[in-house]
Formats: C-alpha cells, sequence, structure tokens
C-alpha cells in the first residue's frame, strides 16, 4: 500500500473515530442531564423523606390531596412490635384451628380477606354472605368491603374509628392490618395479653400541587391494658374507683366477708382480695364449695409455680363459673393473674350477687 492511500484511511479512521467519541460524548451529557433531572425531581418531591426509607414509585403515585401511609423499616424491628405480631398471630390460630387456617404472616395471609372473613364469623358467631374462595381482585376487594362494614357495624357504636380501609388492607398495608386486629382483640376480650404500649414510626406521603410530602410520625397501636378494656367496661366498679374511692374499702370489706363464710369451712381465709385470688386457687375452692362439690386436683395446680399455670387455674375457675349458669366473666384470666383490682372486684361481685344467700 502506498503511502498516500495509508494517509488517506487514516484520516478516514480518525474521521470515524471523532465522530463516534462525539456521539459517545454527546449521548453521556445527555443521560449526566437526565440523571441530574430525576436527581432534582427526586429531591423536589422528597422533601423531607427520612434517611433510609424507601419510597417506591407504587407508592408515590397518588392523586392530588390523597395520602399513604407506610411503616418506617426501622420499626419492623422493634422489639415490642414483633411481639405484637406474634401474639395477633398466636391468637388468630388458636381462634381458627377447627377451620384449619395458619397464619404465618398478617401481610400475606390477611390482605385478601379470606382470613379476616372467618376470624370475624368466629368471633362474632355471624355468618357473612361472601365467596368463600375468591381469586381475583375485584373479588378479593368485594370480601374485604363485607367484612370491614360487618366490623365497623360492630365498633362504632363503642367509639373506635377505623383507621383502616379497604384499599389499606388490600395493598398489605401492616399497620392498616395490626390497628384491625388489634381492635377485634380489644372488642371480643380475647383471653391472650396485647403488650402494652406498641408504637411505630409511620412515614405519611401526601400530594400536595404536585409536590409529593413526607414526614415521619409515631403510631400507637396498643396503650395499657386497663385503658384498651376499659373502652367496653365502663361500669359500676369504674365509677366506684374513679369518683368514689372511700367507699372502695365498704366494697372489699363486704367480699371478704362473703367469700371467708364459705372458705373457713376449709380453714382458709382471705384478707388481700387482689393478691389471695392471683393465682386461681382460691377461687377454684370456692366454686366447690359454694356449688357443694369437690373439685379433683389433678384439673389444676394446687401451688402454681409460674404464670402459665396460675391463668389456666383462673380460666378453669371461670369454666366453673359459667357451669353453674353464671355469664362469662368480663374479666380476662390474665388481668386476675396481674393483681388487677377491678377485674378481681368484678369476679367476686358476680360470684356474691348469685351466692350471698347461700350456707
Amino acid at each position: 500500500m502506498s503511502a498516500s492511500s495509508q494517509s488517506v484511511k487514516s484520516k478516514k479512521d480518525e474521521s470515524f473515530l471523532g465522530r463516534l467519541g462525539g456521539s459517545l460524548v454527546r449521548r453521556k451529557k445527555a443521560n449526566e442531564v437526565s440523571d441530574l433531572h430525576e436527581e432534582g425531581k427526586n429531591a423536589i418531591n422528597a422533601p423531607m423523606l427520612p434517611s433510609g426509607t424507601d419510597v417506591h414509585p407504587e407508592d408515590t403515585l397518588l392523586e392530588e390531596n390523597a395520602e399513604r401511609i407506610m411503616l418506617d423499616p426501622t420499626s419492623r424491628e422493634n422489639p415490642k412490635f414483633k411481639d405484637l405480631l406474634k401474639v395477633l398471630i398466636d391468637w388468630i390460630n388458636s381462634e381458627l384451628e377447627e377451620d384449619r387456617i395458619i397464619v404465618k404472616d398478617l401481610e400475606e395471609d390477611c390482605y385478601d380477606g379470606q382470613v379476616l372473613q372467618k376470624l370475624f364469623e368466629k368471633l362474632s358467631g355471624r355468618k357473612l354472605n361472601v365467596a368463600e374462595v375468591t381469586q381475583s381482585e375485584i373479588g378479593q376487594k368485594q370480601k374485604l368491603q363485607t367484612v370491614l362494614e360487618a366490623v365497623s357495624e360492630l365498633l362504632r357504636p363503642h367509639g373506635w374509628s377505623a383507621e383502616w380501609s379497604v384499599d389499606s388492607i388490600h395493598s398489605k398495608n401492616l399497620v392498616s392490618i395490626v390497628q384491625l386486629l388489634v381492635s377485634l382483640a380489644v372488642h371480643f376480650q380475647a383471653s391472650v395479653r396485647l403488650p402494652e404500649h406498641v408504637s411505630v414510626k409511620v412515614v405519611v406521603v401526601k400530594k400536595r400541587e404536585g409536590i409529593l410530602q413526607t414526614a415521619l410520625v409515631s403510631k400507637e397501636l396498643t396503650s395499657t391494658t386497663e385503658m384498651m378494656m376499659g373502652r367496653f367496661e365502663r361500669d359500676a366498679f369504674d365509677t366506684l374507683l374513679d369518683h368514689a374511692p372511700d367507699k372502695l374499702s365498704v366494697v372489699k370489706t363486704s367480699l371478704i366477708t362473703f367469700v371467708n363464710k364459705h372458705l373457713n369451712k376449709l380453714n382458709l381465709e382471705v384478707t388481700e382480695l387482689e393478691s389471695q385470688f392471683a393465682d386461681g386457687v382460691y377461687l377454684i375452692l370456692l366454686m366447690g364449695l359454694l356449688e357443694n362439690y369437690f373439685v379433683p386436683l389433678y384439673n389444676f395446680f394446687l401451688t402454681p409455680e409460674n404464670f402459665d399455670q396460675k391463668v389456666h387455674n383462673v380460666a378453669f375457675a371461670f369454666e366453673l363459673m359459667q357451669d353453674g349458669g353464671l355469664k362469662k366473666p368480663k374479666a380476662r384470666p390474665e388481668d386476675v393473674v396481674n393483681l388487677n383490682l377491678k377485674s378481681t372486684l368484678r369476679v367476686l361481685y358476680n360470684l356474691f350477687t348469685n351466692y350471698k344467700n347461700s350456707e
């Protein structure tokens, strides 16, 4: 090849590489501009986003003035929150054992309405007019609508404001699902002890004038057992303790006299209502005396050594009361074991009103 032809080829190559290089540079600059634009848009749309929190595209496609609430990732590791989830899962599985339903994950197992339907029907004793199995999204939301309407009818008269919706439950919003389950557990006085003072951080995303605004707020899921149960149990004992504590000693004296009248037959005596009935033993023996039968010792723990054994005893005493024709006590066995005075007073007063003339 001649020197002139090599020179021409070299110039062509340089020209081609130059054009290619120019194209690459222009493309790179265009990408940089695009990335910069995207970065700027994100900075504008999420001005107060907490660090470590991801707002996914599907979570931010909101209509004007709409908002969405998401659980902050750090709250998922909150020990009390994880404990609450476990308690709720165990409670659901216990209630639905006969239906052979096993819940392992609240988000994945509750969003379609099937478990919530079965749980509500079991707790309320009311059959809902819904399809048993629904695969389509429309069918699932229709079932959820029916279930949540039934829950609302039940809870609204007691002052509950629904902090959940069909969309929030179906979108697997864990906070909404937990709030719904806690309200059901409290209303139906579930035989479980919900962890107290459980709060989580949630990211609230709102759209205002086309711009996403985010904020991190705290959401209370449970308060104290006394306050939660008190939503449905404002009665004479609440009034007595709140407004006439001076008369409390008179009531306690009357109840102590009543129980000792019978327990003295076994050479037993009560001086403190809160503590001496907390393990359930005296309650069981008292029921046997009132109904005139002997309770086999193998049915309960005569010297309970832990919390679960005490709860077993008190729950067994409650069963004996129901066998004797009394209504199911409003108090929970766990509350009596935990020295809750009002719960113990309610149980004993119920016995007093039914057996005060017994010898």
